[in-house]
């Protein structure tokens, strides 16, 4: 690999692509780096763009070649690089030929992904085949699935004693006025929800086969909450998260029972929103959009108009840059456990849990600028501190891979990066 860059941005010319060329500026630092997609006007573009934003020259960044229906073109791209950043979704139709392209090539890959269908089927086809080549494929490396990860990981480098659950409540915010009404979502992220959600029965399947023995049920279970509460952790009326953390989390933790016979945490997820008429609204809202994603006419509604029924939440256009500067996201964090005690995973602790930890995961920018900031962060901290990833290579979530890494610190460095701070200790 040693004349190879050590990054390639894949899909540059995308939305969320564009952006991720903007932070590396300053993330990747002296590391040498280059674009790839499939249109070298849009990448040149890019580069310009991005160089006037960030103030820096990007004309000698190289410009790769390659287009997702054409796979020569994908391995060799993925044999120019040593880690390929993927920015190329929706992942269920566009990703496996690219972590293919690179297995086959010896790279490492990292995405965004928030589809669990995607993340599980990769662990099923592909850990084997990147263990023997020792390379790592990690997807969920963006807003909100390492907030999610890696502050349980945080909590328990922080829980001086035994974690036995933790609930994350997630906020969004605003700052300086109203936004201009684009919308917070790009049109990608909007379609990658609406096919995840149409294809969720298939989990059942793909996780009988990646998981065929059932882990033990520790006690006492993290019971559910009800379906809207207002809850006294973060004083908001909330809902379950339907996103892919609680399944990223769950993969995290599972991979750290089986190879460090560690007991695992067991987790849930929650939305908080201001007020119970915000929060009924969004259920309702939900419960819309799951019921028209499980029919092919439904499907072609909410893609055709995706502010109409995301309440101008999604756009083809996506947020401007001032409405994405002003938004902020705060994840609270509160675990349960016990005292510091001897204990093992056939010595069950006593008692009802009697010690907590509060921590709160933040950032500015959530969906495209600590998104790609946490993407170019498991990008540079595979090239710097694989030492202390998985003894091998292997296709897994960010808790498993970077959990003994430096991720965290590398993620608070910037400025569109992301702050882990404990917020009480009892």
């Amino acid at each position: 690999m040693a004349d190879r860059l050590d990054v390639i941005i894949f899909g540059a010319s995308g939305f969320t692509g564009k952006y991720t060329v903007y932070e590396a500026v300053s993330v990747l630092g002296d590391l040498k780096w280059g674009i790839a997609g499939r249109n070298r006007k849009k990448l040149e573009d890019v580069l310009q763009d991005m160089g006037i934003k960030a103030n820096k020259s990007l004309k000698n960044i190289p410009i790769i070649i390659a287009d997702i229906d054409n796979q020569s073109s994908l391995l060799e791209m993925a044999r120019r690089c040593r880690v390929l950043v993927n920015c190329c979704g929706p992942y269920r139709f566009y990703g496996e030929s690219v972590v293919r392209a690179c297995i086959e090539a010896g790279t490492h890959h990292v995405d965004v992904s928030g589809e669990p269908q995607y993340m599980e089927t990769m662990q099923l086809k592909y850990h084997d085949k990147a263990k023997k080549r020792n390379i790592y494929v990690v997807s969920a490396c963006g807003f909100d699935s390492i907030p999610a990860d890696m502050g349980v990981i945080f909590i328990e480098k922080n829980f001086d004693g035994v974690v036995n659950s933790v609930e994350t409540y997630l906020q969004s915010y605003t700052k300086g006025g109203p936004t201009d009404g684009k919308g917070a979502l790009h049109y990608g992220t909007w379609e990658s929800a609406v096919y995840g959600l149409a294809h969720a029965n298939e989990l059942r399947g793909i996780r009988q086969k990646l998981y065929p023995e059932k882990m033990p049920r520790f006690q006492p279970v993290l019971k559910h909450r009800p379906l809207i509460f207002r809850s006294e952790i973060v004083d908001g009326v909330c809902l379950p998260f339907p996103g892919s953390d609680r399944s990223v989390v769950m993969r995290s933790q599972r991979f750290l029972y089986e190879q460090d016979k560690k007991r695992p945490i067991q987790m849930h997820a929650y939305v908080a929103f201001g007020s119970y008429l915000t929060a009924c609204l969004v259920a309702m809202a939900a419960v819309t959009f799951g019921l028209l994603a499980k029919f092919s006419f439904g499907r072609r509604l909410l893609l055709k108009y995706p502010s109409l029924f995301s309440f101008g939440f999604a756009s083809h256009e996506g947020p401007s840059e001032a409405d994405m500067e002003r938004t902020y996201f705060t994840m609270t964090m509160k675990a349960l456990g016990w005292p510091k005690l001897e204990t093992s995973l056939t010595t069950e602790p006593s008692g009802s849990p009697t010690k907590s930890l509060m921590v709160r995961v933040s950032g500015p920018n959530p969906g495209y600028g600590s998104t790609c900031v946490a993407l170019l962060s498991t990008a540079k901290t595979i090239l710097r501190d694989s030492s202390k990833m998985p003894s091998t290579g292997g296709v897994y979530p960010p808790g498993a891979a970077f959990a003994k890494t430096g991720l965290i610190s590398e993620l608070e460095k910037h400025e569109h990066g992301m702050k882990f701070e404990i917020l009480a200790n009892k």
